[in-house]
């Protein structure tokens, strides 16, 4: 094998799922997604890969022609001692500039949200796959678990004609 060549380089990047904000789902209506990077520290990365990140309470957030990750929980990393991180200081999302304009901008003019879904690995580096989401109102959420639960009835009533 050639140096430097990689084996299997046909085969797909497996995505390896760190945390994912079921809430949001329940809570608002997503309208589109864009997967972006995130700038982080190698202690926060450490404690990723333990598995120990918190979404729920997190936003995204445009300031200065930038997009920022807020409130996003990432516990300290017990082995990086000194050179550890605030858990919860805002991380800059790596995003393109027209993709920033056209996803931040459709944000602010119709009164959307930008929330995180879903925080994994792809390709060894931390991605954020970001929602533009509606909030749902009380009766949207009753009528969506209705759905929700007649779907689960005929899946399990098909389940035991077979």
């Amino acid at each position: 094998m050639a140096k430097g060549s990689k084996k299997n380089s046909d085969a797909p990047n497996p995505e390896r799922v760190v945390s994912e904000n079921r809430k949001a789902r329940h809570d608002y209506n997503v309208l589109e997604t864009l997967e972006c990077g995130i700038a982080l520290v190698g202690s926060e990365v450490k404690s990723l890969r333990c598995g120990t990140v918190s979404l729920a309470e997190a936003y995204g957030r445009v300031r200065n022609g930038e997009v920022w990750l807020v409130n996003c929980d990432i516990p300290e990393y017990t082995e990086a001692n000194r050179f550890n991180h605030r858990p919860k200081r805002d991380r800059k999302l790596l995003l393109h500039r027209r993709e920033i304009l056209r996803f931040a901008n459709r944000a602010k003019e119709k009164g959307l949200t930008l929330v995180p879904l879903k925080l994994y690995f792809s390709g060894g580096r931390a991605k954020l796959l970001l929602g533009l989401c509606k909030g749902k109102q009380d009766y949207d959420k009753r009528e969506s678990k209705k759905k929700a639960d007649t779907e689960r009835g005929l899946r399990q009533s098909m389940m035991f004609r077979r």
